[in-house]
């Protein structure tokens, strides 16, 4: 199993940061520029990336850790 890297609110903006990790890698005022950032660091990693929007319900997911890579449903 992959690695998780979520886009997750957090004060004034949004965090990109591993699931159970303590501090986020990267910090953006708009939900968009978090999602780029992330996306371009989970094809890096091969990590599942998981955004959620502001009530913490879950928008998407995407595999970027298996060689068929692609949404879950």
């Amino acid at each position: 199993m992959s690695a998780e890297l979520q886009v997750v609110p957090y004060r004034d903006g949004w965090d990109v940061i591993y699931e159970s990790a303590r501090n986020a890698e990267s910090h953006h005022p708009a939900r968009e520029a978090a999602v780029a950032a992330a996306t371009a660091q989970a094809r890096r990693d091969g990590a599942i990336l998981v955004t959620f929007d502001r009530d913490g319900n879950e928008i998407s997911r995407y595999d970027f850790g298996t060689s068929l890579a692609g949404w879950i449903a």
